[in-house]
């Protein structure tokens, strides 16, 4: 007869439930996207914040050639690290064009417009062509071009040689799947970039939040006397103060900023996890593997982290990932009311504030919808494996199982 472990069996109690299991696969989805997004989305640029102005507004399925016109400085060039995390500083200036030609030397263009065509611009093709030739050591001899190259070597071109290496390195069409915000800019990108940002600032809250609720509802339950009033009253006292406003205090009195929202954050979502374990330990301090513990000699420390909170870890599981639903609209809330993450920063509760207007207006409603959606579909997701967690961890369950 096989035996199953408490933690086997409670893992095919959990695989039963089909809304936990969705919700874990959302889960997973939203890490890996949260871990790869510079990788897959479109604009690699950091904070996915390169802004076209002309082609705000954009609906999804949209598609514009762009241009990589020369900077006049030059970008930054990340480690791998950097650009694995943030993205990579754009080296070009990307410009929406209705269409462009090349005659003699001169690349020539019409900027995108909605409403009319606008006024034909013009570049020099050897100021254009990146990264061929340096613009500032550029000299014209009998046709040739030579110049300096990013290695520092002098090469020389031809102007037909400029024309073929334009056109295949420095014109490319792109294709907006989710349309463009007021500011030209991906909205799928942004939204796969806010993935990190709401999943990050919401890891960081629940693990502080533990460690002091534990630390806390640890010492309450297990010394109580004075140390047990004492906390108690504190957790009485935070537990009065609506959440939103002590975040919003805390906020305030830390500063605006990414970091400081996750402390904030975890600094009101500490009193749940320590009730239960104070209330867990007070159910198991008495029994006979704690008193063993005590006759044997060993530590509190060690009584109370290595015997007495691997036997509670199932309900702080649970207390754990409801919390993580909280602290996702906790961070959403806070961003919309422009004290959580700053711009450019793609938080989803900012992209609901920058595009709240446009909820009444025909067809741009989806750039505060999606977020929204985002929003609710990551929440939705942890409240669903929170609820199956319980489930499996209910002696009752184990029970009807048996």
């Amino acid at each position: 007869m096989r035996y199953d472990s408490p933690g086997q069996q409670v893992w095919r109690r959990f695989r039963k439930n089909g809304a936990a299991m969705s919700g874990l696969a959302v889960i997973a989805l939203a890490i890996l996207v949260a871990l790869c997004c510079t990788v897959i989305r479109s604009d690699e640029s950091p904070e996915a914040n390169r802004i076209c102005l002309p082609i705000g507004n954009q609906r999804p399925g949209f598609t514009s050639d762009f241009l990589l016109l020369r900077k006049n400085q030059e970008a930054m060039v990340p480690g791998l690290w950097q650009k694995f995390w943030n993205g990579t500083p754009d080296s070009m200036q990307w410009v929406a064009v209705s269409d462009w030609r090349i005659a003699s030397d001169t690349v020539f263009y019409h900027e995108w417009s909605q409403d009319a065509l606008l006024p034909e611009q013009f570049v020099l093709l050897a100021e254009a062509v990146w990264p061929i030739l340096d613009p500032h050591q550029l000299v014209n001899t009998d046709g040739k071009w030579s110049a300096r190259d990013v290695y520092g070597t002098i090469r020389t071109s031809s102007t037909e040689e400029l024309r073929t290496t334009f056109g295949e390195h420095q014109v490319t069409r792109r294709t907006f799947l989710l349309g463009t915000d007021r500011y030209g800019r991906d909205m799928l990108s942004r939204l796969l970039t806010g993935t990190r940002i709401t999943f990050f600032v919401g890891l960081v809250a629940v693990v502080i939040a533990l460690l002091v609720g534990v630390t806390l509802g640890s010492l309450a339950g297990f010394f109580r006397g004075r140390i047990d009033r004492f906390i108690l009253w504190l957790i009485n006292v935070t537990w009065s103060m609506p959440t939103l406003l002590l975040v919003i205090a805390i906020t305030l009195l830390l500063g605006k900023g990414f970091s400081q929202v996750f402390i904030a954050v975890g600094l009101t979502l500490w009193v749940d996890v320590a009730r239960l374990v104070r209330g867990q330990i007070f159910s198991v301090r008495e029994q006979e593997f704690v008193t063993a513990g005590r006759a044997l000699g060993y530590k509190n420390a060690r009584v109370i982290f290595r015997h007495i909170l691997p036997n509670i870890a199932g309900p702080v599981l649970v207390v754990a990932a409801a919390n993580f639903s909280t602290a996702i609209l906790l961070e959403a809330g806070l961003s919309f009311l422009g004290i959580g993450a700053q711009p450019p920063t793609p938080s989803w509760g900012a992209m609901i504030k920058e595009n709240y207007g446009y909820i009444i207006l025909p067809g741009t409603a989806y750039l505060a919808v999606l977020p929204g959606l985002a929003i609710l579909l990551l929440t939705l997701a942890f409240t669903f494996v929170a609820n199956g967690l319980r489930d499996a961890l209910d002696s009752r369950q184990q029970l009807l199982s048996a």
